[in-house]
């Protein structure tokens, strides 16, 4: 069964908020590594999520595998960390020009659609121009999964840059003249890019948890949210110094991504993948580069193509019959899990937060913002930022229920007050300043929850086998459920009005709260097992008991 949800190496989503989910499971098989994990924040579950590389992938084997985690691994010391550190960030810098390509419509659809401009797109061009790319980006997972497998890790990162420059150099140098040229251009350039977005959500994440000592693992994959998230406010902050024309901002992200593209040259080739090609000689070579090991035939880089080569030869001789995923949808620890995740997406997207990241400087002017719509842009930009970088230490602190109910909260009592400032203007009042304290607001509290949940709980609630199907095919539905928002956001403000739209953003928000409280289920504490368990009906973890064992390891 071909699909975007079952790539051979690995599962990883992303969506316009910037937030990445990496799942590692015995349906996403890594050429060799063989590790199953789900990394999505550095909390005291991460542990206990993790099977290293030389030990089987199976959930009932956790306590044997964290007590032997560092087994076959070459030992980590400062001058090997600061390789790994830097190999990884070369990676992710890739990244950075798919957060510019989510972000770029924010800055570009105020010219676009400003009718004293030579060339002016309709409102319903302006809203495909907005949107294409959330068609696209399951493409582009799809091919990255197979681009991984076939060519390896370092040339798929290659693969992007040269795809995402293409991208650029379109929209650089498209129709000042034609509207309806301008319109083709912009369109094929969204959708290279879209594909570009979809073919970045795995590679860099892939190659940071190959090379990456394990203590460095779950930090360094953490990398690709924070580089999507400055990708964004790069972009933002670009269409506040070239507001006249946004052609600037994209030879200018056109440049980045060239230099992007070179820095990945000194780049060492992934080992694991080295290994799964039957290539030791050159992954031990590698290998040796990213462990600062300098010696021939040095006892722990021999351990280490051991141990990999080891789990190639399990995995190529471990294959089982399988039933078809359909039937295992029929499972409740898979139907239930399944259901509420989509139906949390649902919510996520309806409550207006893809919109305002898509169409954030035009937004900050239907909401009455008084700052210029570009500032306030970069506003949002930043404080999308920080608040990801917070929300790590708050999901550790009090799980997922609490940030999300919170969250629904604040993002229905902005948007209610977006309303409100919509019927009663307050731009010449000295009340000017709510508007853009609302909207910075709404940002920060779905930072905290329905932004960023979706999509790390993604990564936990299904069972192990079906894992990259199911989370997969949830990602594939918040794929659509954006298109059909940022789509309709325009049509929606001309038929109904601003105050209207914010009331039923809010509406949906508030909403989501109940639908939060009544379903949606705590998982912090909780292993992968644990929870499986608790949606097939058997008993639910004790979390405390199980945050005590994973503080052990």
């Amino acid at each position: 069964m071909s699909s975007y949800l079952h790539v051979r190496n690995v599962l990883v989503s992303l969506a316009p908020n910037g937030n990445w989910m990496v799942t590692y499971s015995e349906d996403a098989q890594t050429g060799g590594v063989g590790i199953q994990q789900t990394v999505i924040r550095s909390d005291s579950m991460d542990k206990a999520r993790e099977t290293p590389s030389n030990m089987p992938a199976d959930p009932s084997a956790n306590k044997a595998a964290e007590a032997s985690a560092s087994s076959g691994i070459a030992k980590l010391t400062k001058r090997a960390a600061i390789t790994q550190i830097i190999a990884a960030v070369v990676a992710n810098i890739t990244i950075i020009s798919s957060g510019m390509g989510i972000g770029f419509p924010s800055i570009a659809m105020m010219e676009l659609t400003n009718s004293t401009t030579s060339v002016v797109l309709t409102e319903s061009e302006a809203s495909w121009f907005a949107s294409i790319t959330s068609i696209m980006c399951p493409f582009g997972g799809l091919l990255s999964g197979y681009l991984l497998d076939k060519v390896g890790r370092k040339r798929t990162l290659y693969c992007i840059n040269i795809i995402s420059v293409i991208s650029w150099a379109i929209m650089s140098f498209a129709s000042r003249t034609d509207a309806s040229v301008l319109f083709v251009e912009l369109i094929v350039a969204r959708v290279i890019i879209g594909i570009a977005i979809g073919l970045s959500s795995t590679p860099a994440s892939v190659y940071a948890a190959e090379v990456a000592h394990p203590r460095l693992r779950g930090r360094l994959t953490l990398l690709t949210a924070g580089c999507t998230g400055i990708g964004m406010l790069l972009v933002y902050s670009l269409g506040y110094m070239f507001k006249e024309d946004w052609r600037y901002v994209c030879t200018i992200c056109g440049v980045f991504t060239g230099v992007s593209l070179i820095t990945v040259i000194p780049l060492p080739e992934s080992p694991s993948w080295l290994v799964g090609k039957r290539r030791p000689q050159d992954a031990e070579r590698y290998l040796k580069v990213i462990r600062a090991i300098k010696e021939d035939n040095h006892p722990e880089i021999k351990a280490e193509i051991k141990s990999l080569e080891e789990n190639v030869a399990r995995f190529r001789s471990s294959e089982t019959k399988k039933s078809s995923k359909l039937v295992q949808l029929k499972k409740p620890e898979v139907y239930k899990p399944l259901s509420i995740m989509c139906i949390f997406f649902l919510f996520q997207q309806f409550s207006g937060i893809f919109v305002i990241i898509v169409y954030a400087a035009s937004f900050s002017v239907d909401a009455g913002v008084a700052i210029d719509p570009f500032l306030s842009a970069v506003l949002v930009g930043l404080t999308r930022v920080v608040t990801t970088v917070l929300m790590s230490f708050i999901s550790d602190k009090f799980g997922r229920r609490p940030p999300a109910l919170f969250s629904g909260f604040g993002m229905a009592c902005c948007m209610f007050g977006l309303a409100a400032c919509a019927v009663f203007p307050v731009a010449d009042t000295q009340y000017n300043w709510i508007p853009t304290a609302l909207l910075v607001a709404f940002i920060f509290t779905a930072t905290l929850g329905f932004l960023t949940l979706p999509f790390s709980m993604n990564a936990e609630v299904y069972p192990t086998k079906i894992r990259g199907f199911a989370s997969g095919l949830t990602i594939f539905f918040g794929y659509t459920m954006s298109f059909i928002i940022l789509k309709s956001y325009p049509t929606m403000v001309s038929a109904i009005g601003n105050e209207n739209v914010f009331l039923f953003f809010g509406l949906v928000a508030l909403l989501g709260i109940v639908f939060v409280y009544f379903f949606l289920p705590e998982t912090k504490g909780r292993t992968l097992q644990d929870i499986e368990d608790y949606f097939r009906g058997g008993k639910e973890a004790n979390a405390s008991e199980v945050d005590k064992q994973a503080s052990k390891a």
